[in-house]
């Protein structure tokens, strides 16, 4: 089993941590990883992407123009990479700011409204989290026990009291994607 994945925003979204923390959970679980970062100079409030690569085989490159599954959590990054996602692959999409929604009939699209829900029960920063359960729900790719052990080993031990709320936002991820 191989999934390739493209996780897009701006900075400052939690996008590159998300990715981290995924890439982590797929060591922790013995498979093959890549995690590529991508992102312009000005970081937070810019624009920003992370591929990457959850491998049973060697990845033979993490350049990739094609993917298995999509997380855009902004316009632009649905514009850019909704026609770069392969046929069956999976969109996942945070209605926060859209004006336009996907339109391919060839895979599966979700929306998760992990930002207005973030907002609105003051948890912020947990928006990533919230998106990532939304994931683990639709493509279970890793198990959530080795994704909680990736955000150990990636959030300093200062930041370790926050653990407890961000497994509660991964399984209100779960809860609250919906097919679109």
């Amino acid at each position: 089993m191989t999934e390739e994945i493209i996780i897009a925003g701006f900075g400052g979204q939690g996008v590159l941590s998300m990715g981290k923390i995924l890439a982590y959970s797929g060591l922790i679980q013995g498979k093959e990883v890549s995690w590529m970062p991508s992102y312009g100079p000005e970081q937070r409030g810019g624009t920003a992407n992370v591929t990457v690569i959850l491998s049973d085989e060697r990845i033979s490159s993490p350049v990739l123009n094609t993917y298995d599954t999509a997380i855009v959590l902004n316009q632009p990054s649905l514009e850019r990479f909704e026609k770069l996602i392969k046929p069956g692959g999976t969109l996942i999409f945070d209605g926060n700011g859209m004006k336009k929604f996907p339109k391919r009939k060839d895979i599966h699209i979700y929306r998760i409204d992990a930002t207005e829900y973030a907002y609105a029960n003051n948890a912020t920063k947990t928006i990533n989290m919230i998106i990532l359960g939304g994931l683990l729900k639709v493509r279970p790719i890793v198990e959530i026990e080795n994704v909680l052990l990736g955000l150990k080993k990636t959030l300093p031990s200062r930041h370790h009291h926050l653990l407890p709320m961000n497994e509660k936002a991964i399984h209100t991820g779960i809860d609250l994607i919906t097919a679109f």
